[in-house]
């Protein structure tokens, strides 16, 4: 089983997944983040991408690994978190997790109102994320997220993360498993 945690940058994704982790026994956390940077250094150089989710193997390399950790773990749940706000690239992902055998996915969208991530990504201090280019760039995804909200909501649990602590959202999509 996966639980794919997605929201834009400061909804919560990567606290509540710490959470998350510690009410789910058994469960491993994949940073599908990593696969990026890992094609970052074999693809930037003669295929320039603004995200490495434009790269079709970032797509089918997250799937074939989660597979492949599903199978090595015994079947997780492997938890997720990673923001996907292009529709195509999260069908090619949910097709590539259906095909057979079929990895049950438990797609959440930990949502925060636009006011609430500007402030919580200008008070962000740890240092990858906090330099005037990281915070640009995450403050820049809001305006991306809420265009994508319709389709998420379609997709995927939404979850209000605005005034609820990371805790109490793990609790529910613990609860909700």
């Amino acid at each position: 089983m996966i639980v794919w945690l997605n929201g834009t940058f400061g909804a919560g994704k990567t606290t509540t997944t710490r959470h998350l982790a510690g009410l789910l026994p058994g469960s491993y956390v994949f940073d599908a983040e990593q696969v990026g940077y890992l094609l970052r250094g074999v693809l930037a150089g003669r295929h320039p991408a603004r995200n490495f989710q434009e790269w079709h193997p970032w797509r089918s390399l997250v799937v074939a690994t989660a597979r492949e950790l599903l199978g090595f773990t015994g079947g997780g749940p492997l938890i997720i978190p990673q923001t996907v706000l292009t529709r195509a690239y999260w069908d090619e992902l949910a097709n590539g997790f259906a095909t057979e055998p079929a990895v049950p996915v438990h797609h959440f969208v930990l949502h925060t109102d636009p006011g609430t991530l500007a402030h919580r990504i200008n008070a962000d201090t740890a240092p990858e994320t906090s330099t005037p280019e990281a915070r640009q760039w995450r403050l820049a995804h809001i305006e991306r997220y809420t265009a994508a909200l319709p389709w998420l909501r379609t997709e995927a649990h939404v979850l209000d993360t605005t005034r609820t602590p990371p805790a109490e959202v793990a609790r529910t999509i613990a609860g909700r498993l």
